[in-house]
């Protein structure tokens, strides 16, 4: 490949400034708004989206000490099961603007339209703006993303500060710059503040990259590095020494953790758990047995990216990017070990993103651990970046046979793998399945010959071949969009046979009638939340916007019963205006106006009235947190006025990010059994009553 084979700007390379086509700002403007309208569209049609985050920044929102920690409830009993820096962001919309759907998603959405930014600045350095906008628009049109980036959890600003990552790192091998390589080690720092351990994923191929590649002596790598992972641990860990060296009488418990320390946290059920499925406090990880299978949270192995529902989110153009990354070293290898060359730049370029997405794809294939499809947008930017980089690369090196017959292979590949993946909707589309695969296919046939017939019919074919290998996933995209989606476990694009949202395929098993292929995509019904989008824990599908079925759970881990349900495995419990009106009199005069089992009981009672409420045992009720001392000196000291107990005759089943990862709040996981003598202890010691149809217990009158 030689300087000139690439849309590339030489003196990028060296950081000066370099003359723009008339047409990029406009198409980069484009971009972006098309990316903010998708992301924004209809946004509020998920209500508090996921509620146990929700519920945190409400809280944080009200309380900075809950800010700081991440809380649960402003009462500080309690935080989420991750460090709070993805909560921040929201939490402090809903300070500036009130609580509401849009409020807390819109820095989401806008955190999506940042990642397409960045990917567009990192590929254009290289490569130009036409790769750059090819890069911009698959990772926008990745069906996962349109998901993630319109939903509440961690892994919106997690995918945003990888990204940011490794353009800073590429920015970085641009002349061995010193600073930014610091800024990497600091979005990876921040990353851990987002997602614990898995910001870690991506260091060991970027780490060994500078090392081998970066233009300057050795020492001086070596040297850079140890300051980047000085920037890194001062970013991350800052707020680790604080919360460690602050008094745990004083602070609320660190939810997930057995031991109120965020260090087990970190390094046990968000750490090593999730590779080993070692998780304590969890329902188990995802092998049947040494080497991989059928567990809980589905088969591990190299083909479960492109598996059943996953395959959907991400693995549209997964294929093309593997064969692209291959074929875009083997043109670039000709270029000298250092990065001082724009040849030498391309090569790291693929490098980078490439061995980003091959270690984090391999850990998601083989990780035994709790793993649920949403995890995926992690792959996302670097899917797209290879897919744009390739494709720049092959199309200036068409004149060669091997790079125009590479270039055809990778888009009837992904003409077929579109077709596979639209088949496994079942009555989804028909007409787009063979259009996608018919097109896909005449484009492949036609390109190395079009070139002949003129410069006009070679972009005619060549626009017909970016057109069908994104028309699957956008419609996938559309479908999401259009689609309000609530609780812990969520998906994009329709229903999927076969599907998997949860552990098992347990409610009718997997894809199955009330299984999980149709659950994930709740509606919601009940009362309008402020700033739009129905009330979460409303009655589900109540609206026609999802297909949520109550199924056969076990412990009746469905979402929405009335008043105190089981927590609400999916979303919480529909709360009565009696129950609301009942907790908030004399709210102002209790830390807690209630207590509840499980965080997503818990979050639905407290975003309906404003006013904290206790999860007790967090998550699904399994922390031992409080303990029933604890539980009894508050009662004692008044801080909690009513007990709302759980319905039917199952556990408590609320659940975070992570879903059904424990085994109910009552009997069943570590810290279980704390949650039942709470609950035992209040049934014995006063009286229950109805409020709305929920059980509610007075905590200021006991029954003797």
């Amino acid at each position: 490949m030689t300087t000139a084979a690439l849309p590339i700007f030489p003196a990028a390379v060296a950081g000066a400034p370099t003359a723009r086509p008339r047409w990029e700002r406009p198409a980069l403007a484009g971009l972006l708004i098309a990316t903010a309208a998708l992301l924004l569209w209809d946004l509020g049609a998920s209500g508090y989206a996921n509620s146990f985050y929700s519920a945190a920044v409400q809280a944080g929102s009200e309380s900075w000490k809950a800010f700081f920690f991440g809380s649960s409830d402003a009462g500080n009993s309690i935080t989420v099961d991750k460090p709070p820096a993805a909560l921040w962001p929201m939490m402090l919309s809903v300070r500036l603007f009130g609580l509401g759907s849009w409020q807390i998603l819109v820095p989401q959405a806008l955190m999506g339209v940042a990642t397409t930014g960045v990917l567009y600045a990192s590929v254009r350095r290289q490569f130009g703006p036409g790769a750059a906008l090819l890069s911009g628009a698959a990772f926008a049109l990745t069906p996962v993303a349109a998901l993630m980036f319109r939903f509440n959890n961690p892994d919106a600003l997690l995918t945003l500060l990888l990204t940011v990552t490794v353009y800073c790192l590429l920015r970085a091998l641009e002349g061995a710059q010193t600073r930014w390589l610091l800024w990497a080690g600091a979005a990876v720092g921040f990353a851990f503040l987002t997602k614990t351990l898995q910001a870690f994923v991506i260091l060991p191929p970027l780490a060994v990259l500078y090392a081998v590649c970066a233009p300057t002596g050795l020492r001086r790598r070596l040297g850079q590095l140890l300051l980047a992972g000085g920037a890194m641990a001062v970013a991350g860990g800052w707020w680790v020494a604080v919360v460690e060296l602050w008094p745990a009488s004083s602070r609320p418990y660190i939810g997930g953790s057995q031991n109120n320390s965020f260090l087990e946290l970190t390094l046990g059920y968000n750490g090593l758990g999730r590779i080993n499925g070692n998780e304590t406090g969890s329902v188990g990880g995802g092998a049947g047995g040494p080497g991989g299978g059928g567990g809980r949270w589905g088969e591990s192995g190299i083909d479960r990216l492109f598996s059943g529902n996953i395959g959907g989110q991400i693995s549209w153009l997964l294929p093309a990017a593997l064969v692209l990354l291959v074929a875009g070293l083997v043109i670039t290898w000709r270029a000298r070990r250092a990065t001082d060359s724009v040849d030498g730049m391309a090569r790291a370029a693929f490098l980078a993103w490439g061995g980003s997405l091959l270690i984090t794809a391999v850990v998601f294939s083989y990780m035994q651990g709790i793993f649920h499809e949403y995890y995926t947008v992690a792959l996302a930017p670097f899917v797209a970046a290879l897919i744009g980089m390739g494709v720049a690369v092959l199309w200036e090196e068409r004149g060669s046979a091997a790079a125009a017959v590479t270039l055809s292979g990778t888009l009837a590949l992904t003409a077929v793998w579109s077709y596979v993946l639209l088949g496994r909707a079942t009555g989804y589309l028909p007409w787009l399945r063979w259009a996608v695969l018919v097109g896909g296919l005449l484009a492949a046939v036609a390109l190395p010959f079009a070139g002949r017939a003129g410069r006009q019919v070679l972009r005619a074919t060549a626009g017909l071949g970016v057109a069908a290998a994104l028309a699957g996933p956008f419609a996938y995209c559309l479908t999401t969009v259009s689609t309000g989606h609530t609780g812990s476990i969520v998906t994009a694009g329709p229903a999927v046979a076969g599907g998997r949202g949860g552990p098992g395929g347990m409610m009718g098993g997997p894809g199955g009638p009330g299984g999980f292929g149709e659950l994930r995509q709740g509606g919601q019904g009940g009362q309008g939340v402020p700033g739009g989008g129905p009330q979460p824990g409303g009655t589900p599908g109540a609206d026609g916007r999802g297909a949520e079925r109550a199924g056969g759970f076990p412990g009746g881990m469905t979402g929405g019963g009335p008043g105190g349900g089981a927590g609400g495995l999916l979303n919480g419990a529909r709360v009565s205006a009696e129950a609301k009106a009942a907790l908030t009199a004399d709210a102002d005069t209790y830390t807690w106006a209630a207590a509840a089992i499980g965080s997503q009981n818990a979050a639905s009672y407290q975003l309906a009235t404003g006013v904290p409420v206790m999860p007790v045992g967090g998550f699904n009720g399994s922390d031992p947190s409080p303990t029933l001392e604890q539980f009894k000196q508050y009662v004692r000291d008044g801080k909690i006025h009513w007990f709302i107990g759980q319905g039917g005759s199952g556990t408590a089943a609320g659940a975070g990010e992570d879903g059904a990862r424990r085994g109910g709040g009552g009997p069943g996981g570590p810290g279980g059994g704390t949650s039942s003598e709470i609950e035992n202890w209040v049934k014995a010691t006063y009286k229950e009553s109805a409020v709305g149809g929920a059980t509610f217990y007075d905590l200021t009158a006991p029954t003797s």
